[in-house]
């Protein structure tokens, strides 16, 4: 895995997708999520469980952060590391970053083996993240602005100038801004922030 912190731009999907692979009567289908926090992926998993309550085993693995590092993979009963770590492996192969994928295995009656499930885990990942987009993104450092409306104009000009990326917002009477700023534009973006009167920047993990 490329440590990503030192680049300035990732890859990552922008639309989920779904794939299936049948192996001896066992059905596999991945499902691709985009996603940028744990929440993202608990709220994935959860509807999965509720669309397919009879399936075996719900395996998955995930990579999200600036610096990727942020990752898990889980066999959910299969022997260890014959799911998670191969379903990891295409998405690391491709070096996504903010993507989940979830597997849903309905076993069919026939045991397939730890190279086997290996093989399956894997051809359904690669399958579903070639139906979705990849995409290049700008590597963000995400910040939040406290601020007085009356300065609110200032504010704008400079994100929409520097490409911010507005995350949440509410403009009231006091004003704070959440947003993500390039890696590349960082120095200068804060320069000009720092120099608005009253402007507070806290900066945020996510």
């Amino acid at each position: 895995m490329t440590n990503a912190s030192q680049k300035l731009v990732y890859y990552t999907v922008e639309k989920p997708a779904v794939a299936e692979f049948k192996d001896r009567g066992s059905k596999f289908i991945a499902y691709v999520y985009p996603i940028t926090s744990t929440d993202d992926f608990k709220k994935y998993l959860q509807a999965l469980k509720k669309e397919h309550p009879k399936a075996e085993h719900h395996c998955f693995a995930y990579r999200f952060g600036i610096d990727g590092n942020n990752f898990r993979v889980n066999d959910d009963g299969e022997p260890a590391g014959s799911a998670g770590r191969p379903i990891l492996g295409q998405i690391d192969s491709k070096e996504l970053i903010n993507v989940a994928v979830i597997v849903v295995r309905y076993f069919g009656g026939t045991l397939l083996g730890v190279p086997g499930l290996i093989n399956a885990y894997k051809m359904v990942t690669t399958l579903a993240l070639q139906l979705t987009p990849i995409v290049q993104k700008q590597l963000e450092v995400l910040y939040e602005l406290h601020f007085d409306y009356t300065n609110i104009n200032e504010v704008l000009t400079i994100t929409k100038q520097y490409n911010c990326t507005i995350l949440e917002q509410e403009l009231q009477l006091f004003c704070i801004i959440k947003l993500g700023i390039a890696i590349n534009r960082l120095q200068e973006v804060l320069y000009k922030l720092k120099d608005i009167k009253g402007m507070e920047i806290i900066k945020r993990e996510k």
